[in-house]
């Protein structure tokens, strides 16, 4: 594997360097799943800044994200956002829903954005499956960027995370780099594959973050 660099400052950095990675190879189609409350720059920003034109669909099961998203997240003229309020959990409610049919074209490459989504999602709820199934309904040339929380680098700092988000109800299930390699199964890894999230891509402007400090790697792979 190639060497991964040297660290950003935060995962958000990361987040937005996978997803140029599809944006400069060409998708101007993006599935953001579990959108979160904006940022900036947010994965529009990121992808209209390579292509104006780039249309994104921004999903998520709550509806105050969603409303926080319609305000703040505005599209280039040229370009498009939308919204959809649906889970993950329910991959064909995603898939068959009028949204995503009027204004994605699944039969172009798509850009499938999973950021610090998955490890809210439990083994219960096969993971595995839901995003094989969210894979499966793409064409070739489209891509799957992945960011999740592991306990690799830190074991006593992923469980006070764990329990942290138990306390206020929500499971958080930590993988490990082989189990986040099993997402992208099938599918051709870019380079520097699946990596910290801190070291994925560096622009060289960034010091001093530790793995532990992010416990949570990013991939980007590509459907050939």
């Amino acid at each position: 594997m190639p060497a991964c660099g040297r660290p950003a400052t935060s995962r958000e950095q990361a987040a937005n360097r996978s997803t140029n990675a599809p944006a400069q190879a060409g998708i101007a189609q993006f599935l953001d799943i579990g959108t979160g409350i904006p940022t900036s720059p947010n994965l529009h920003e990121v992808a209209q800044a390579a292509n104006p034109w780039a249309r994104v669909l921004y999903t998520d099961n709550d509806p105050i994200v969603l409303a926080h998203a319609q305000a703040l997240l505005l599209s280039s003229p040229e370009g498009l956002t939308t919204y959809l309020q649906a889970d993950v959990t329910d991959p064909d409610a995603i898939l068959t829903s009028q949204e995503l049919a009027r204004k994605i074209d699944v039969t172009a490459p798509v850009a499938l954005s999973l950021n610090a989504l998955l490890h809210f999602v439990p083994d219960d709820q096969n993971a595995y499956r839901i995003v094989g199934q969210l894979k499966d309904a793409l064409p070739r040339g489209s891509a799957l960027v992945i960011s999740h929380g592991t306990p690799d680098f830190g074991p006593a700092e992923a469980a006070w995370i764990t329990q942290v988000y138990a306390a206020a109800g929500t499971t958080v299930r930590m993988r490990t780099r082989e189990q986040i390699e099993r997402f992208f199964d099938g599918w051709h890894l870019l380079d520097p594959e699946v990596c910290p999230t801190h070291r994925w891509r560096p622009d060289g402007s960034e010091q001093g973050v530790t793995e532990a400090q992010v416990s949570a790697y990013a991939a980007v792979a590509a459907k050939r």
